[in-house]
């Protein structure tokens, strides 16, 4: 990129791979961004305190320090995105880096054109977001008022249930963010022993059915795939 030019954002790399980071660099340089690369865990908060991201491409595996306990500091400093990276691909590794507030995962083996595009759509939620306290509620597609337990699409109130209403305000309170069925239910139940996660699939459904009843999209609710759900509007 020629000097000068905007950039879509500027990406810390937190890669121990030197091969890999310089392969995610040009394919980032190429769609538009900055990056800056470290190898090291223990070298990636001193980094970000100096470069300032957008957005953080964190290994989970790292010499040093590993991206867990990376993540869980950058969620003590800030908001910024955190997408995490990994070769262990089993379940609960997805859902760790879910749980400890990464905003996205990829997996290797991996497409650097996925990862440049998952950048730039967790970025585009991200921004967003930030942005959306500014708009007037009349602006909002979808209002969640939780202290008094309505909410309502483009002034139209949603008949729901307690629960429905607790998973529709869990999901509103954290656009973007993807959540698992388990996570979900422990929001939602007081009592774990009378449900199953697959429980969870019903209400959505419901909870889908309903908005779209009411003018909204059932789209609002995304299924992410091995994960759960997220909701984006």
């Amino acid at each position: 990129m020629s000097p000068g030019l905007p950039t879509l954002g500027h990406v810390l790399v937190v890669e121990d791979e030197p091969r890999l980071a310089a392969v995610l660099g040009d394919y980032l340089a190429a769609a538009g961004y900055t990056h800056h690369w470290v190898a090291d865990g223990n070298a990636a908060l001193p980094a970000f305190h100096v470069q300032r991201p957008d957005l953080v491409l964190l290994d989970l595996m790292l010499p040093g320090r590993d991206g867990v306990e990376i993540c869980r500091d950058l969620r003590r400093l800030g908001a910024v995105p955190v997408i995490m990276v990994t070769a262990r691909v089993e379940e609960v590794d997805r859902l760790l880096g879910l749980e400890i507030g990464a905003d996205d995962y990829v997996c290797k083996p991996f497409s650097p054109r996925e990862v440049v595009a998952r950048v730039g759509a967790v970025l585009r939620r991200h921004r967003a977001a930030s942005a959306r306290p500014a708009a007037t509620l009349a602006q909002a597609p979808l209002l969640v008022v939780e202290a008094t337990g309505r909410a309502s699409v483009r002034g139209r109130e949603l008949d729901l249930t307690p629960v429905e209403f607790r998973l529709l305000a869990v999901l509103h309170g954290a656009l973007g963010r993807a959540f698992s069925r388990d996570q979900l239910l422990g929001r939602i139940y007081d009592d774990r022993r009378v449900v199953t996660d697959r429980t969870i699939d019903s209400h959505i459904k419901n909870l889908r059915r309903k908005l779209a009843e009411a003018g909204g999209s059932e789209d609002w609710i995304k299924s992410i795939y091995s994960v759960g759900y997220r909701m984006e509007l």
